[in-house]
């Protein structure tokens, strides 16, 4: 069985060679310094609020799109590590904030168990650029980028830091500029730098209230702190800043909520994650009755088994996505009993549902001024961060042609 799976991954990874594009590494002019930040939870109206000046002025002196759009499922995790590997979930290996493989059974990676999380059996099915820039040279430094804080294919950044929500997004800024304050021949040449504030206050106010608009500006002022730094330092001018969000935000309540205990009893289910998207299989005997209570209709959810997921969300081919994928209604929950407080704010809906659209805003030598860009995968994140760096991506199923309006002739 071990090896079964491992050639059906490995088959699916090796089908991506005909999506990668090699030259996409020769169209850009790389520079000195490359900063991929990630604002979780950023959804691209956001931008709109006047409450960010800094990240407003970069897009307009340089470039923004309208939205980024998400992978599937619309989560933290997988859509990280998308970013960086230019894979879409279900071909990273990163399928869910919360999964299983059956490699392992009886474990369960979830983003809270760091003894599960940090193992790199769970990551090794994609290989993130700083691995790639590593391998060729490129020294890198990542400010708690989700895997960036385990070795993967045994290789790790130069630089980095193990997560700890504590650190406040100055502190993760001012770490940030320690590095850069070497010599130029020790200084990394791609860095990582991940804000979570506007997430956790989206998810536990929503994201139409006043904790949301105050997180997004204390963020934005550490954006300023970046780039007031980068200037001090007279590295702003030759570098390239790419700011992205993993997806957006929807307001929810307990009144919106699709509870499973409702269509069957919870002990005939096997749950491996809940809310906005529910992957779940059944326990043993009782597959067809969890068959017929998930896949008839319901008013706010629909239910596929993996094979039948729609075409569109790229998803249900690996190992470690479920028998069954749900998926609720933007702004409505699915829980498995009654009795759990629901949060305000939720993410993992359909991906082409703006309200899941997350933020895009670049500037630098490589990018044009005042450009702006359609509605764009974030798959094509990574060919072009590949470009800026200076590597040959990997095959991804990005495409630079997509931003190729963005870029500098």
């Amino acid at each position: 069985m071990h090896a079964l799976l491992t050639r059906t991954v490995a088959a699916a990874t090796l089908a991506l060679a005909l999506l990668a594009a090699p030259a996409f590494a020769q169209t850009i002019k790389p520079a000195p310094l490359t900063i991929l930040i990630s604002i979780d939870g950023f959804r691209a109206d956001y931008l709109q609020r006047g409450v960010t000046p800094n990240l407003a002025a970069l897009g307009a002196d340089g470039v923004r799109a309208k939205a980024m759009r998400p992978s599937f499922p619309s989560l933290t995790f997988p859509n990280h590590y998308t970013l960086v590997t230019g894979l879409r979930p279900d071909h990273s290996g990163v399928v869910d904030n919360d999964m299983e493989d059956p490699r392992k059974p009886g474990v369960k990676f979830s983003m809270g168990r760091v003894e599960v999380s940090h193992d790199p059996f769970w990551w090794d099915q994609a290989e993130p650029l700083w691995v790639t820039a590593e391998k060729a040279g490129v020294r890198t430094a990542t400010m708690f980028w989700p895997g960036s804080d385990l070795p993967i294919h045994g290789v790790q950044p130069h630089d980095w830091k193990m997560y700890d929500k504590r650190v406040s997004a100055d502190q993760r800024v001012d770490q940030v500029l320690s590095w850069l304050d070497r010599p130029a021949a020790e200084r990394p040449r791609f860095v990582t730098l991940y804000f979570d504030e506007v997430d956790s206050n989206g998810h536990s106010a929503g994201p139409d209230s006043p904790e949301v608009n105050a997180a997004l500006a204390r963020t934005d002022a550490a954006v300023g702190r970046l780039v007031a730094g980068l200037k001090a330092r007279r590295l702003f001018a030759e570098s390239d800043l790419v700011i992205v969000a993993d997806h957006g935000m929807a307001a929810t309540s307990a009144d919106r909520t699709t509870y499973l205990e409702d269509l069957l009893p919870l002990a005939d289910l096997h749950v491996v994650g809940l809310g906005a998207e529910a992957a779940v299989g059944a326990a043993p005997g009782h597959e067809d009755e969890v068959g017929r209570a998930l896949l008839g209709p319901h008013p706010h959810m629909t239910c596929w088994r993996k094979q039948d997921v729609p075409r569109r969300f790229h998803y249900g081919s690996n190992p470690r996505v479920p028998p069954y994928v749900c998926l609720a209604e933007t702004g409505w929950l699915i829980e498995g009993a009654k009795g759990w407080p629901v949060k305000k704010g939720g993410h993992g809906f359909d991906p082409y549902d703006p309200l899941m659209g997350a933020l895009f805003v670049a500037h630098g030598p490589a990018f044009r001024k005042g450009a702006v860009l359609p509605v764009f995968d974030n798959v094509d994140v990574y060919p072009l961060l590949a470009g800026l760096v200076g590597i040959d991506p990997l095959p991804n199923e990005g495409n630079l042609s997509d931003l190729e309006s963005a870029l500098t002739p």
